[in-house]
């Protein structure tokens, strides 16, 4: 358990960010440093916290996040360009936001002098397309110059070696997630399964790019959060690499979608789109180490937490931002 620490999330706004802040706040001193321009803190209790400090700032700018790092125990970067549609609209935001930020935060975390640990997140797409059962040694493949989809997975990649770099050569203490498919309440991004839940609560129609055979391992929140706190506090985390996932929660994207309808007794048509960019065919975790090191393993199984998230997005739905063109189907 992480108590009495200065902890600062950039990123912090955002899904996997603001539900480790409340998860951190009634124990800790929270500094949220984000541009605000995902907020899922608006609509949590947590954005009145007395513990809670938010900081409108920019991962790009080094001295600003260095003043807002400064006193810090403990820095979670999770700010990023993420979700392919954002990648293929800003590529060139995307690896620089994605490698520039992540420089500035450890180098603000390192200046800070007091820094316990530094929790940064890459991604499984570091795996390639083809990722059953991967380890955290297993070698990362990235595809062709060219490609859009992997101009994401290559700045995260980048972000994987200069924590490491940074552990080497200066003694930060850092740790890297990697994080497989996290869904649950307070993703406003473009997550499948938020997609596929707010389209079934709707009855309207769910569109699926490809086939609909790519298979993925599904995380509940809660538990990514579990193996989050874990890094942040156990010593066998540091200078480690984690695959943070659910294997036992596998099905098709095609499956996902049924299981939804099935789920909230949904009406929705499942419609086949053209695939938007190359895409990931096969991705399931091997949490071994993580369970291992950190004693981490997923408890939330996808029906359950299929039915925690609807249950969250009925409640605000009215007021949740309106998802991408891209996901409403042209009849």
């Amino acid at each position: 358990m992480v108590e009495g620490k200065r902890i600062v999330i950039t990123g912090g706004a955002g899904f996997i960010g603001s539900t480790l802040a409340a998860r951190l706040a009634p124990r800790n001193q929270i500094v949220v440093y984000d541009n605000f321009h995902r907020n899922v803190l608006e609509r949590l209790p947590l954005a009145s916290h007395k513990n809670l400090t938010l900081v409108r700032g920019d991962v790009t700018s080094l001295e600003p996040l260095r003043r807002a790092v400064e006193g810090a125990q403990i820095v979670v970067h999770a700010a990023a360009i993420a979700g392919i549609d954002n990648v293929a609209r800003r590529p060139a935001d995307t690896m620089r936001i994605n490698l520039l930020g992540t420089a500035n935060a450890l180098e603000a975390a390192r200046r800070a002098g007091g820094c316990e640990r530094f929790v940064g997140f890459s991604t499984s797409e570091v795996f390639g397309s083809l990722a059953y059962n991967v380890e955290e040694a297993n070698p990362s493949v990235i595809g062709a110059t060219g490609e859009i989809r992997w101009i994401y997975a290559t700045s995260k990649l980048a972000g994987e070696h200069l924590a490491y770099a940074y552990h080497k050569q200066y003694g930060l203490p850092t740790v890297t997630v990697r994080p497989f498919n996290v869904y649950g309440p307070g993703q406003i991004g473009e997550g499948a399964l938020h997609v596929f839940v707010r389209k079934a609560l709707k009855g309207e129609d769910i569109a699926i790019f490809g086939h609909g055979t790519q298979i993925r391992a599904w995380c509940y929140i809660d538990d990514m959060v579990d193996g989050l706190c874990r890094c942040l506090s156990h010593p066998s985390a540091v200078g480690e690499v984690f695959n943070i996932g659910n294997p036992r929660a596998v099905t098709t994207v095609y499956g996902l979608a049924q299981t939804v309808c099935r789920v909230l007794d949904a009406r929705s048509r499942i419609v086949f789109q053209p695939a938007l960019a190359a895409d990931i065919q096969l991705r399931i975790p091997h949490v071994e180490k993580s369970r291992t090191l950190i004693g981490f393993e997923a408890k939330v199984d996808l029906e359950e937490g299929i039915q925690r998230t609807a249950q969250w997005y009925a409640e605000q739905i009215d007021a949740l931002p309106e998802l991408p063109e891209i996901f409403n189907v042209r009849s």
